[in-house]
């Protein structure tokens, strides 16, 4: 039981980080509510959740080419500048008023967390590389039916971050001035563009 919980600890702790899928979610939270932000959560644990089948497939050794790891930096630089300045656009459009939020679609919210998580070199270094290094000493220490508790372990942590992220940026927009909300809703916006430009860097660096 004891191994069980620290499994969920290490999905709270790989979900818990700042980073771009946080600061999507807290930018829909506040200008969509709770089940947005969720949903970009939820697109983002799928993607963690192919990475991981990827690993029980054995193909993490792919992340050492030079092409692939370019590939993954450019295409997360791309989607996180849009995000951003997509945040940054609609930063001034916050409506205090729950009746009359901003409702975009929620397969677009979805996705964003998706792509924003499948294309984050971060996450995929973390389940090909940490997470498979994890995986083959539980394969050796434990059976199949363990091995498998223990995964979901990972996701109980990733949800139980997820839940907790959609719930607070929904919650701050109903004590918080439109004028705070704008204002974190923009720096979330530059956030994203930051972490971006962080992306284009290392996609530059292995280029050229």
């Amino acid at each position: 039981m004891s191994v069980f919980i620290a499994y969920i600890f290490l999905g709270l702790s790989l979900a818990a980080p700042i980073g771009p899928v946080n600061a999507a979610q807290l930018d829909r939270g506040i200008k969509s509510g709770f089940f947005h932000a969720w949903l970009v959560g939820l697109g983002a644990t799928v993607a963690d959740g192919i990475y991981m089948f990827l690993v029980f497939l054995g193909v993490y050794h792919l992340i050492e080419i030079p092409f692939v790891q370019s590939f993954l930096w450019l295409f997360g630089f791309f989607v996180l500048v849009y995000t951003g300045i997509e945040s940054l656009s609609g930063a001034n459009k916050i409506e205090l008023n729950h009746e009359k939020m901003n409702r975009e679609s929620p397969t677009k919210s979805f996705f964003a967390g998706f792509f924003m998580s499948l294309f984050n070199p971060i996450t995929v270094l973390f389940w090909l590389g940490i997470f498979g290094s994890i995986l083959a000493k539980t394969v050796t220490s434990y059976s199949q039916i363990e091995v498998l508790l223990y995964v979901t372990a990972i996701f109980i942590g990733i949800t139980v971050w997820d839940f907790t992220m959609a719930g607070l940026s929904s919650t701050l927009r109903r004590f918080l001035s439109k004028k705070l909300l704008t204002t974190i809703s923009l720096l979330s916006g530059l956030s994203l563009i930051g972490f971006g430009i962080y992306f284009g860097i290392q996609a530059a660096k292995i280029l050229f």
